[in-house]
């Protein structure tokens, strides 16, 4: 399998969590989004994805983009241990509470959405950064009410052993962190996110583990 990916990119950092829970082995290929203006906008990077977006996973003749699509193909190729509930409802709420971060938090924070924002409406800096907050704090504000007042949530956002839901909250968290959007309100998130941090295979697809850190 290879994987282009991007240290810093949330949506890279779900499919390396994938990856690592389900132990399956990975050639990192990283993509650099802002040097040289952003190595997926080259020629080579478009027959990859003409989305030139980041993370495309390639497993023999299958290549696949958005994470999210990504992680359910491990699921049904390498199903053990499972990222999803057996029970229909348990697996409705885990892509519920994945899909929350992925479309409804995630996208607003893009990092073609920012260059869009000062490109075009000349936001500079730190308007963009508020930006990202706000949309962040009200995906996280939602976030926070459903889990802590649901009885399936454990130690992890369903159930006791990471999900779908997990491989998504942890870079979501991250991103809010480098930001320096406090995380006091977000008691449940913050527990499940430490939870989390402390397993190997989240340890080892973190940010600064990347062989592409800065």
């Amino acid at each position: 399998m290879r994987l282009y990916t991007y240290f810093r990119s949330s949506a890279a950092y779900r499919v390396r969590i994938a990856l690592n829970l389900k132990q399956l082995r990975y050639t990192a290929v990283p993509v650099h989004l802002l040097r040289g203006g952003g190595e997926q906008f080259t020629d080579a990077y478009a027959c990859v994805n003409p989305a030139r977006l980041v993370p495309v996973l390639e497993d023999g003749e299958a290549t696949i983009s958005q994470s999210l699509a990504i992680i359910e193909y491990l699921e049904e190729t390498h199903p053990r241990p499972p990222l999803l509930p057996s029970a229909h409802a348990g697996r409705a709420q885990v892509r519920s509470l994945a899909l929350a971060i992925a479309c409804d938090i995630h996208p607003l924070n893009n990092l073609r959405v920012l260059r869009y924002l000062k490109s075009t409406w000349d936001r500079d800096d730190a308007q963009r950064e508020e930006w990202q907050r706000h949309w962040i704090r009200a995906g996280l504000e939602a976030l926070e009410l459903r889990l802590a007042g649901n009885a399936d949530t454990g130690s992890f956002c369903h159930g006791d052993s990471p999900t779908l839901a997990d491989c998504c909250l942890v870079p979501q968290l991250a991103n809010a962190d480098r930001l320096s959007l406090p995380l006091d309100e977000y008691p449940t998130l913050r527990r499940i996110r430490d939870r989390c941090v402390q397993l190997p295979a989240f340890i080892a697809a973190a940010p600064g583990a990347q062989p592409d850190a800065e």
